[in-house]
């Protein structure tokens, strides 16, 4: 069983994502909070050091969007891209249902018409 303090900690970044993730334009949260949700999930029993890389990875995509959320925020008339390529040799570390994984992800993300037809609450 996991250790309170990793439980607290994976919880924390499991919301604090989800919270980012409000900024997003509309369709890219609710495509990025599947994602996460299903990444959270499917890490649940994973051995210790995978534990460590996902943790660290998820960390880094947290630090980014914020940084990125902050900057439009500064630059509202600026068109606002988020995300961040991938090097070469990060993506030699990933697993062959990982590639594909993420070349879907990549796919639905750039599409210009995506799946979710969302409408944002007018209120």
């Amino acid at each position: 069983m996991a250790a309170p303090a990793h439980v607290s900690r994976v919880r924390s970044l499991y919301k604090r994502i989800l919270v980012l993730h409000r900024f997003l334009p509309i369709d890219l949260r609710a495509l990025g909070d599947q994602y996460v949700k299903d990444e959270f999930r499917r890490h649940k029993k994973a051995e210790t050091d995978e534990v460590k890389n996902f943790m660290t990875e998820w960390e880094n995509y947290k630090d980014t969007l914020q940084t990125q959320i902050l900057e439009a925020v500064g630059e509202q008339d600026a068109p606002v891209k988020f995300g961040a390529d991938l090097s070469d040799g990060k993506l030699g570390h990933f697993q062959e249902d990982q590639i594909g994984q993420l070349y879907e992800l990549m796919l639905e993300s750039t599409k210009p018409n995506r799946q979710f037809n969302i409408q944002e609450d007018t209120k």
